[in-house]
C-alpha cells in the first residue's frame, strides 16, 4: 500500500461538491476506505430520539466522511490547493512536500 498523502491534522481545501472552495482540518483519515472527515465540511443532520442521556432529542449535526480525491492539501506558502509529493532529506527521512511550491508539509 502506498504512503498516505493526507493525514489527520492536515488543512485541506474541498475541490468538488456542495462545499467546494471551503477549507478545514482533517479530524479523521481512513486510508483503507480512501475517505477523510473534515471539520465543518460535508455536514449531515441526524434525527435523534429522546433518551435518558438526551431527554430533549432533536436534530444532531455532524460531519460525514468524504472521498480523499475530493480534497487537496492547502499549500503552506501560497494557501492554494496543491498535490502532495515525497522527498528524501539528507538525513534519510522521508517528508511530504507540496508540489505547487515545493514547501515541506511535515517536519
Amino acid at each position: 500500500m502506498s504512503a498516505a498523502k493526507i493525514k489527520k491534522g492536515d488543512t485541506v481545501i474541498v475541490l468538488s461538491g456542495k462545499d467546494k472552495g471551503k477549507s478545514g482540518e482533517v479530524t479523521k483519515a481512513m486510508p483503507k476506505e480512501g475517505k477523510v472527515i473534515v471539520s465543518g465540511i460535508n455536514m449531515m443532520t441526524r434525527h435523534k430520539k429522546a433518551s435518558q442521556a438526551n431527554p430533549q432529542g432533536g436534530l444532531e449535526r455532524l460531519e460525514a466522511a468524504m472521498y480523499v480525491s475530493k480534497v487537496a492539501i492547502k499549500d503552506p506558502e501560497t494557501g492554494k490547493a496543491s498535490r502532495v509529493g515525497f522527498k528524501i532529506n539528507e538525513d534519510g527521512s522521508k517528508v511530504r512536500i507540496a508540489k505547487r511550491s515545493g514547501a515541506t508539509i511535515d517536519g
